[in-house]
C-alpha cells in the first residue's frame, strides 16, 4: 500500500463505508482522513502523490459507495468543519454543518436561507450539488466557497467560478470544500421559523423520511434551464414516470421504490449497493420502454462493484 504523509488528524486503513451513508451500503476506502483542521488537510494533499485519487464525502445522504469499496483517500471534516457565524447579510457555513442547522440558525438572524431546511446532509455536498428546493436553490445564494485544492493550496473562490447548473457544479475532481458565504434576505424571523414548520410537515407526509434512501433517486428530466431553476409549469417529474411505468414499490432483494413516492429508492432491510443499484437500472430500463425517456441518476455512485 502507498505511504502516505504523517497527519495531526485520523487516518484509518481499510475503513468500511456502510455506516457512513444514509443507505448503510459500501465496502472500504483505501483509507479514510479526518483532517484535524484546515491546515492538516492542506499538508497532507501537498504531500500526497499526485497519483492517489482523493475523494471528499459529507454525510453520505445522496450517495451509494458500491460494496466493493473506494480505490482512494476518502476525506470526511468532522467537527471542526461545521461552524455557522451570521455576518450582516451574509452566512458562512463550514462544509460539515448540516443543511438544517444553518437554515435555523440564519432563521434566528431573521435571514431566509429556509429552502435549506429540508434537504438532507452538509453544506459541502449541498453547494457541490447546487441543492434546492421550493424554487430556491444553493446558486441563488451562494457568494462564495473556501476550498482546498488537489495540491494542498487553500484558496476563495467566487460562487461564478463553481458555474452552478441543476444538480451539478464544476468543482475540480479531488477538491475539498471547507466552506461557503451565503446571501440571505432579511424577514421575521417567527415566520421564517413557522415556514421551516410548514415544510416538514409537507415533507414527511410525501416523503419517507423514516426510512432508509438517500433522497430523490432520479432527476426531473425536463422543465430546468441552464441556471438551475426549475419551472414547475414546464417539468416532468420522475417520481409520475416512474408509476406510470409500474415500478412503484417494486423490489430487488432487500432493495425498493417507496410506495409513498415513487422516485426514493430504500434500503428495506439487508440491501446490498448492488441491489440497490440494479433496482435503479431496473426502474429507468422500464421508465425508458414506458415513455421514451431515459431517466438520470441524481444519487452518486462511486467506487468498485463486487467480484461475481
Amino acid at each position: 500500500m502507498t505511504r502516505l504523509p504523517p497527519v495531526r488528524g485520523t487516518l484509518t486503513p481499510h475503513r468500511p463505508l456502510n455506516d457512513l451513508t444514509w443507505l448503510r451500503v459500501g465496502g472500504p476506502a483505501d483509507w479514510l482522513f479526518q483532517p484535524a483542521d484546515a491546515a492538516d488537510l492542506a499538508a497532507f494533499l501537498a504531500a500526497l502523490d499526485p497519483a492517489v485519487p482523493v475523494f471528499p464525502i459529507g454525510v453520505g445522504s445522496n450517495l451509494i459507495v458500491r460494496d466493493g469499496g473506494i480505490r482512494a483517500v476518502v476525506v470526511r471534516l468532522g467537527r471542526g468543519f461545521n461552524a455557522i457565524s451570521v455576518e450582516g447579510d451574509t452566512v458562512i457555513a463550514g462544509a460539515a454543518a448540516l443543511d438544517a442547522h444553518v437554515a435555523r440558525r440564519a432563521a434566528e438572524a431573521g435571514l431566509d436561507l429556509t429552502f435549506l431546511r429540508t434537504i438532507p446532509g452538509s453544506i459541502g455536498g449541498a453547494v457541490r450539488m447546487n441543492a434546492g428546493c421550493y424554487g430556491s436553490y444553493v446558486k441563488d445564494h451562494l457568494v462564495s466557497v473556501r476550498v482546498a485544492t488537489r495540491a494542498g493550496e487553500l484558496r476563495d473562490l467566487p460562487a461564478a467560478d463553481l458555474h452552478l447548473a441543476y444538480r451539478q457544479s464544476d468543482l475540480p475532481e479531488g477538491w475539498v470544500i471547507l466552506s461557503a458565504a451565503f446571501r440571505a434576505g432579511r424577514a421575521d424571523p417567527a415566520l421564517l421559523a413557522a415556514r421551516m414548520e410548514e415544510q416538514l410537515a409537507r415533507r414527511d407526509a410525501s416523503q419517507p423520511t423514516r426510512d432508509r434512501s438517500a433522497g430523490s433517486t432520479f432527476r426531473n428530466p425536463a422543465g430546468f434551464s441552464s441556471t438551475g431553476r426549475a419551472d414547475d409549469s414546464q417539468a416532468l417529474k420522475a417520481w409520475k414516470l416512474i408509476a406510470d411505468a409500474g415500478m412503484r414499490g417494486a423490489r430487488l432483494g432487500g432493495a425498493q421504490m417507496s410506495e409513498m413516492h415513487a422516485n426514493f429508492l430504500i434500503n428495506a432491510g439487508g440491501a446490498t449497493a448492488a441491489d440497490l443499484e440494479e433496482l435503479g437500472e431496473q426502474v429507468r430500463k422500464r421508465v425508458f420502454q414506458h415513455s421514451g425517456i431515459t431517466l438520470e441518476w441524481e444519487i452518486m455512485r462511486v467506487g468498485e462493484a463486487l467480484a461475481k
